[in-house]
């Protein structure tokens, strides 16, 4: 079961709790709250599918949007380092909140913070 993908791992059901928890606390995170001003709905449906490629499972997000090209999809917001760091504590409340194991957790956690700073494109 190690061998397969962390989005299977995880489940669509978890996967879909995620989203959910996660953008509850960053659309209303005072650090990053403005960089989010898009459609939450349609934030949400975005980062489903980037997450669900991301995680090894379904390609839906090239499939619909093309490749994920991230760092250059997030060039026109200016993000910090100190925006990436509320943007993992987020992250790290969310997946602590989910029915999964800690061993689980611990790993879905450690997808993220090398890609966060790799958002960062602005000095403090």
């Amino acid at each position: 079961m190690e061998n397969e993908a962390l989005y299977y791992r995880l489940g669509k059901e978890n996967l879909d709790l995620l989203v959910e928890r996660f953008y509850d606390l960053v659309f209303v995170n005072d650090q990053i709250a403005h960089l989010f001003k898009n459609d939450k709905e349609e934030i949400k449906f975005k980062q489903r599918l980037f997450l669900s490629q991301f995680l090894g499972g379904p390609q839906a997000y090239s499939e619909k949007f093309g490749h994920p090209q991230m760092r250059a999809r997030h060039m026109p917001h200016p993000i910090t380092e100190t925006d990436a760091i509320a943007w993992l504590h987020c992250m790290s409340q969310a997946i602590g909140s989910l029915p999964i194991s800690e061993a689980l957790k611990d790993e879905l956690f450690a997808r993220f913070p090398s890609t966060a700073m790799f958002m960062v494109n602005k000095e403090e």
